[in-house]
């Protein structure tokens, strides 16, 4: 069963845990954290391309509604970032990464959705 075709209130339930799992990891603070060694930027183009493509996994037909909250919730996760007072702060670097992520995930389904067998 493809996850599209979960019941509605499931898929909504998985994103809500997915984006809950992201404003834990981007509001606690750093030294919390495992540094991978990747950087903070690729961290959070990562973050939102995987944000993004699990909506549109979860919701194909939403073409719209899920990058524009992908990019409402990085907005969102920065100014929590700045107002938390975790060690973390604002960076609007930080937010055209995740505008980075969102991009790249709206590409890839866009071919893929393109070239897949009907």
């Amino acid at each position: 069963m493809f996850p599209s075709r979960f019941p509605r209130p499931v898929r909504l339930g998985l994103y809500a845990l997915a984006a809950a799992i992201l404003l834990v990891l981007c509001v606690m603070p750093s030294r919390d954290l495992p540094d991978p060694g990747t950087g903070d930027r690729f961290e959070h183009t990562a973050a939102w391309f995987v944000l993004t493509l699990t909506g549109y996994v979860l919701a194909p037909n939403r073409r719209l509604a899920i990058p524009a909250f992908a990019l409402a919730y990085g907005a969102l996760i920065e100014v929590l970032q700045g107002a938390a007072g975790t060690g973390r702060h604002s960076d609007t670097a930080d937010f055209v990464a995740d505008s980075l992520g969102v991009a790249l995930a709206v590409a890839v389904f866009l071919l893929v959705r393109r070239f897949a067998p009907r």
